[in-house]
């Protein structure tokens, strides 16, 4: 299967994993996105680790939640840094039938813009 954002015209810069199955299903267990950015955690670019970095998802995949649903934000950065993590995110979902949408996480308002 084709890696689903290879696909696009214009790749996002972030896509969302939804804990929810292409059927439509919830997919379980309900902490599945916080055991998965668990596990990437490590995942940082050089210098933003720090004393606490073990206790803090990677900024590159993080759980959040979209319309009440359970979801991972996967940055593209990633796959530069380390592309085994990528494509274990990518593959994850694949495996559980998880879907996923190409997209960007808007800044809420009043936050700095860089």
């Amino acid at each position: 299967m084709a890696d689903p954002i290879q696909n696009q015209k214009a790749p996002a810069r972030e896509f969302f994993i939804q804990g929810i199955t292409s059927d439509g299903k919830q997919f379980r267990p309900s902490d599945w996105a916080e055991r998965l950015c668990g596990v990437m955690s490590c995942f940082r670019s050089e210098g933003s680790g720090g004393p606490n970095a073990h206790l803090q998802y990677s900024p590159y995949v993080r759980p959040t939640l979209l319309g009440g649903i359970k979801s991972v934000v996967v940055n593209e950065d990633l796959r530069e840094i380390e592309p085994l993590a990528y494509h274990f995110v990518v593959d994850f979902a694949k495996d559980n039938d998880l879907q996923i949408v190409a997209a960007c996480l808007l800044p809420e308002p009043g936050e700095n813009k860089a």
